[in-house]
């Protein structure tokens, strides 16, 4: 069974910086576009970043574009969310997402197929 694992969550004031990783096997890794999503306590789950296996296409919500960053390391099959300049509103658990499908990033939850069990990353004013 495939599987992601999250970690680096935690307790944060606002303006600073957390960095989550996502670790994966190989073949949940491989050739496969990753992704982050939050679901902050009564919203639905929403997109924060995407990225395609080789490391070079991503996207961004809106939200955090210009403060989040995504990469990954296929030798280390880990993805990573680097988030700086964290506001309250991006107080919610944290979940990687990998694809078995698609090469590319999406924005849909729809378009992968394993998930982490989430992270926890509260930003406090």
């Amino acid at each position: 069974q495939a599987r992601v694992v999250e970690s680096g969550g935690g307790l944060v004031q606002a303006g600073g910086s957390l960095t989550l990783s996502c670790a994966a096997d190989g073949r949940t890794f491989s050739t496969n576009a990753m992704g982050w999503f939050r679901q902050a306590p009564g919203k639905e789950r929403e997109f924060v970043a995407g990225i395609g296996w080789r490391g070079i296409r991503t996207y961004y919500a809106d939200a955090v574009k210009g403060r989040f960053t995504i990469s990954r390391d296929n030798a280390k099959t880990t993805m990573y969310l680097r988030m700086n300049s964290l506001k309250p509103e991006d107080t919610a658990v944290y979940y990687c997402a990998a694809s078995s499908r698609y090469e590319d990033p999406s924005i849909q939850p729809a378009a992968y197929d394993y998930w982490g069990q989430g992270t926890q990353v509260t930003v406090s004013s």
